[in-house]
């Protein structure tokens, strides 16, 4: 049977609290510390003209059936033509993101100050947590969980006799560290919430690479099925319209 802990307020007070208030206030003071060691520079012309052609022929796709045969069959050619089209890339001009990265210090650079502004407060957060408040019970969820939460809700405990709903000092550390997006949006806005899951992910990339978009939008409108609607929609309106008549 599970056992039933009382947790003291002081715990509350000088655990919990505290370490969520520190968590925030890292959270806002590494977003200006990345902002201020940010490196200014204009973007590629190149690849700006190529995301808005991405653009275009999404909308391009996702509006076939709006616009006549004679139409779409222009606009197909236009993009995804083997010679001239623009959504085309031939085989030699394909650009290696990796190799791009190399070449230009600047984004090696900028993706270098990235990772420390994320590794570094990480690290000496989890060793100030680990440190003073190892082995603290912080928390306690208001519902029953089962056995499968132990180890996300209960890091650095060993105690098997303990309910599941109790949160430890360590798991709380974490929950803070990928839950606080939501308060982040809040704070610093939605386009400059910080969030760690997706630096995570991030920090395997080398770029972004825009011969396979192009190639993929290319495929896409290769394989769109053309079948104007409006013809139906007339034919629709003037049943509609009949029997409005009628009666």
């Amino acid at each position: 049977m599970a056992e039933e802990l009382v947790l003291d307020t002081a715990i509350r007070d000088w655990v919990l609290i505290p370490l969520s208030v520190v968590m925030v206030l890292i959270g806002i003071l590494r977003y200006f510390v990345s902002k201020l060691m940010r490196t200014s520079q204009l973007p590629d012309s190149k690849i700006i003209k190529e995301g808005f052609v991405i653009i275009r022929a999404r909308n391009l796709r996702a509006a076939a059936n709006f616009i006549p045969v004679k139409a779409f069959r222009a606009r197909k050619v236009y993009y995804t033509n083997e010679e001239n089209g623009l959504l085309h890339v031939p085989k030699g001009q394909a650009q290696n993101p990796q190799a791009q990265m190399f070449s230009d210090p600047n984004m090696a650079m900028d993706m270098m100050k990235k990772n420390l502004s994320m590794i570094i407060p990480q690290t000496l957060t989890f060793a100030w947590v680990n440190f003073f408040f190892s082995g603290f019970v912080a928390a306690k969820i208001p519902f029953p969980l089962t056995q499968r939460f132990r180890s996300m809700l209960q890091n650095g405990i060993d105690l098997s006799t303990v309910d599941v709903s109790y949160v430890s000092s360590r798991s709380w550390y974490f929950l803070n560290l990928f839950g606080l997006r939501g308060l982040f949006s809040l704070i610093l806005g939605e386009e400059n919430a910080t969030d760690d899951t997706q630096r995570m992910m991030q920090m395997s990339g080398f770029g972004f690479d825009p011969s396979k978009s192009l190639g993929a939008e290319k495929d896409g409108l290769d394989i769109v099925q053309h079948d104007w609607v409006l013809p139906k929609f007339e034919q629709r309106a003037e049943a509609v319209l009949r029997k409005r008549l009628s009666s």
